[in-house]
């Protein structure tokens, strides 16, 4: 009886292990998939968006570094938090993986125009995907992990169709694209990319499940804190967080509020010293400006260079749950990244290393011939060193309230 009651209690304990390997224990989230509700083509997608067969060596799929939980972001269980460690244990990731949740809204990277007060015009770059804007819709985006030595690791579009032909699934991908999907490599990747942007373009990336969408549809309220910092959030005098964090003021509807206008900042973010490229005091990443084929978007009389060190606006929704912040993993707390907004020129030496002297290494991961290029023009950056914060302790912290309210969690799931 008693070796019967062991070898019980050693199953139990193995479903156990099997539960917590799983992650089955964590709690509900807004981006659990409820699959009845896909449609073939999205099920086709989260079938190879959940595929670790398709990295060499195996055991890494897009959703390993673009976990549900985290609104599609993550490291791989990486030991630098902010590169995602890729197929192979020496390889990471050469910038902080972005959040994938609502990108689907970005449109392909272009340089709108826009005109200014004094009749002059203003190029902006605006679009794309990837935090340089290289991909111009989610399925081109693609093929870059996928492709990238230092991530996915596949050798050929030519080995991922054949993975996908030897899959479980291959049967649907063949349903919804004909028996010849995969006979022509170029064509069957483009199929299968196309298949993997439409389930990110489905409702699991876009919930708009937050609390902030809830007050938006007259179903919760602010706290105090957090109305006091939605309203330091959008004063241009103030926060002004709004100006590329943007949201329509006279809209209720959640989809008029992404949080970003797609455009591209150069903020001077803090050179971070666990990047491994970084040991090397030479290396420098310059962002937009290296975007491969950046010349034929660039306007006549327009320089390139301008726009070195400037990175994609991201998107502030599931903010709280996307960390590590910034290009480079810089910040892992949500409250240092408003305070270096609103301190970053008023007190410099709270963010940047030390020349030998003493002083301070002011934008210390970007050459100086680019300083000209950080934004020091809008609030809250129009300040100089030794003066008042545009903000202080108290609303950093309201504001960091309220950017709480824009994760998404089940309890504010819209009722259909």
């Amino acid at each position: 009886m008693t070796k019967k009651i062991g070898v019980f209690g050693l199953l139990i304990l193995g479903a156990l292990l099997g539960w917590m390997m799983l992650g089955d224990h964590s709690k509900p989230t807004a981006f659990d998939v409820d699959e009845s509700r896909l449609s073939e083509m999205e099920l086709a997608g989260k079938r190879l968006f959940e595929d670790k067969n398709l990295s060499e060596p195996k055991g890494v799929a897009c959703a390993s570094c673009h976990v549900p939980g985290q609104a599609f972001s993550g490291n791989n269980g990486s030991s630098i938090s902010a590169l995602a460690l890729g197929s192979r244990p020496e390889n990471f990731g050469t910038r902080n993986a972005p959040a994938l949740a609502y990108s689907g809204f970005s449109p392909a990277f272009h340089v709108a125009e826009e005109k200014l007060e004094d009749g002059s015009i203003d190029y902006v770059p605006t679009g794309g995907q990837f935090l340089d804007g290289r991909a111009a819709d989610m399925a081109e985006q693609v093929a870059g992990p996928m492709m990238h030595p230092k991530e996915m690791n596949m050798p050929s579009k030519a080995e991922v169709v054949a993975r996908v032909k030897a899959a479980t699934y291959a049967p649907l991908l063949k349903k919804l694209h004909g028996e010849d999907v995969f006979d022509d490599a170029e064509k069957g990747f483009a199929k299968i990319a196309m298949t993997i942007a439409a389930f990110e373009h489905s409702a699991v990336f876009a919930p708009f499940a937050s609390k902030f969408d809830a007050v938006l549809r007259g179903q919760a309220q602010f706290t105090p804190q957090e109305a006091k910092g939605f309203a330091l959030f959008k004063d241009v005098e103030k926060g002004n967080c709004i100006g590329c964090h943007v949201g329509d003021e006279a809209s209720k509807d959640p989809r008029d509020w992404l949080f970003t206008d797609f455009t591209y900042d150069n903020l001077a973010v803090p050179r971070n010293a666990a990047i491994p490229e970084n040991k090397d005091a030479t290396y420098v990443d310059l962002g937009l400006c290296k975007q491969p084929g950046i010349e034929k978007h660039t306007p006549k009389g327009v320089d390139a260079k301008s726009w070195c060190g400037a990175f994609k606006v991201p998107t502030l929704r599931n903010a709280t749950i996307t960390g590590p912040y910034m290009h480079n993993g810089k910040f892992d707390n949500l409250r240092d990244v408003v305070k270096f907004y609103v301190t970053r020129e008023t007190n410099p030496e709270q963010w940047y290393a030390k020349n030998a002297d003493g002083s301070v290494k002011k934008y210390d991961d970007l050459p100086k011939e680019y300083h000209g290029n950080v934004n020091t023009a809008e609030v809250p950056y129009d300040r100089k060193a030794g003066e008042k914060p545009r903000l202080n302790d108290e609303e950093i912290d309201a504001i960091t309230a309220f950017l709480k309210t824009l994760t998404d969690e089940p309890k504010y799931m819209p009722k259909n």
